[in-house]
């Protein structure tokens, strides 16, 4: 590699020489004992990048996992006076947790990097233990917001957990890890729905295994919020395969001509020019926009994570499909696994043959069409309804994830790598303020929805995909110019 560098011609490599000369090897340093490791070995870091998906999954699990009971849950904890109204309770106890997301997604991403990855992803799979678990024993409505919302405020891997999966890899292999943590995320939000709405109310569903005087029969919503527990606990285990790849220095330092450090001691040199640490990422444009359209299609993904469990699960008087939480876990299930096939066989060749901001463009037009369909569904019965109920679920959170995939990419490739996990941090602080407010939102306009069945312009649930439909289209303009600035790193 040496060698290399210093044939390359003319000034190339006089700028090279002074850094191979100032690179370092700190043999304590975690993060420099990763760089070795990807100098002398080029393959994919299949161990550490498969206990990170793991691990990623886990965190996401209870993020929507409620969902699917929550009409039932507020039903049951007798605060809504009317029926139409617990979609109005229902939409606050889905916003605490992104609160409380918002409240410290910034703080954790400074904390990654100055402290470790590692101990951020295992505080957040501690807390889910802990509070996940404490959220289904709720007997009142005010434990479960407070369980939540504690929830969220120790949820604060997902913007480190962006910044540790293109570390730990070769860069050629920064791009397929950032997709694969983005589609484990989509992945374990739409299983922890579905294990939500399988394992919820058991001794209702599974009369045989689980008694009405057990603990599952008292609190009917315990039995999946334990499970995803448990799988958290496995993934706080897999945390021990995971190497730290912060760089902390001491002064036991010998010389190294190594390509990843020569590219850390440049990034870092970099960063210097460039001045203003934190406070820089709020003049870079390009990070800027890109978190600014990712913050209003994560706006409405979630007030449509929302929406569709509570519309599957009301009555068909108010324009619902009466679905039961297990029928809203089996569509979800289905697209869960749909999603995984997607992810695998059919993403990665649409993402090298269509220029990423362009995928986004076209996913939210095809968008449009999609949920305007949902207010025409519960017209349909049998076998047809469950087909089109499938599809339109698989669509719309395959749309979600790639979304998703593109704009972590996107706000990598913005920033240089002594500031990723605070840019992420940033992103995930900006795009929680936007999910506190879509469950809430969306809950008070399903509820007014419900009770205008008869109005004369968008009736209904008419009313609720057209406000989804709205947010798509915003979205959609803010990925143009002026509003959106593509990075100079960013390669297709």
């Amino acid at each position: 590699m040496g060698d290399d560098a210093s044939g390359s011609g003319g000034g190339g490599a006089g700028a090279a020489e002074p850094l191979l000369k100032r690179a370092r090897y700190h043999p304590s340093c975690p993060g420099c004992r990763v760089d070795r490791r990807k100098e002398e070995s080029e393959g994919f870091p299949f161990t550490e990048l498969s206990c990170l998906w793991l691990v990623t999954i886990c965190s996401s699990l209870p993020i929507q996992s409620l969902f699917p009971f929550l009409y039932f849950m507020i039903r049951d904890l007798h605060v809504a006076k009317e029926e139409e109204d617990i979609g109005f309770y229902a939409g606050f106890v889905g916003a605490s947790y992104m609160l409380g997301r918002a409240l410290t997604s910034v703080l954790w991403g400074v904390v990654a990097d100055k402290h470790g990855r590692k101990p951020v992803l295992v505080i957040t799979l501690f807390s889910v233990v802990i509070f996940n678990t404490l959220f289904g024993l709720s007997s009142s409505y005010w434990m479960a917001l407070t369980t939540r919302g504690l929830l969220g405020l120790l949820s604060g891997m997902l913007g480190p957990v962006k910044a540790y999966a293109t570390e730990v890899c070769r860069k050629e292999h920064g791009h397929l890890a950032l997709s694969l943590i983005s589609s484990s995320r989509g992945i374990g939000l739409i299983v922890g729905q579905a294990i939500g709405g399988y394992l919820a109310q058991p001794a209702d569903k599974y009369p045989d295994i689980f008694s009405v005087n057990s603990i599952f029969g008292r609190f009917p919503y315990f039995l999946p919020c334990l499970s995803i527990s448990l799988l958290a606990v496995v993934a706080l285990v897999a945390c021990f395969w995971l190497p730290e790849t912060l760089h902390i220095h001491t002064e036991d330092t010998i010389l190294d001509n190594s390509t990843e450090d020569v590219e850390q001691t440049i990034s870092d040199t970099n960063a210097e020019q460039n001045g203003g640490g934190c406070l820089s990422l709020f003049t870079n444009w390009a990070l800027m926009s890109a978190i600014t359209v990712y913050c209003i299609f994560s706006l409405q993904d979630v007030a449509y994570a929302e929406v569709f469990s509570l519309w599957a699960v009301s009555d068909r008087k108010y324009g619902g499909l009466s679905f039961s939480s297990q029928d809203v876990g089996s569509v979800l299930s289905i697209s869960g696994l749909l999603l995984l096939i997607y992810q695998i066989l059919i993403y990665p060749s649409v993402a090298k043959s269509i220029d990423p901001i362009t995928l986004v463009r076209r996913v939210a037009l095809l968008t449009v069409p999609l949920l305007s369909s949902y207010p025409f569904m519960p017209a349909l019965s049998g076998f047809i309804l469950q087909l089109a109920v499938n599809c339109a679920s698989f669509l719309k959170n395959s749309f979600s994830v790639t979304t998703m995939t593109v704009f972590s990419i996107l706000i990598n490739d913005a920033v240089s790598q002594d500031l990723r996990a605070s840019a992420n941090g940033l992103s995930i602080t900006l795009m929680s303020i936007f999910k506190t407010i879509a469950p809430a939102v969306a809950g008070v306009i399903f509820s007014w929805a419900q009770k205008r069945q008869t109005a004369l312009f968008l009736p209904g649930d008419h009313l609720v995909f057209f406000t989804l439909n709205v947010l798509a289209i915003i979205g959609l303009t803010f990925t143009f110019r002026p509003f959106y600035t593509r990075s100079g790193r960013t390669k297709h």
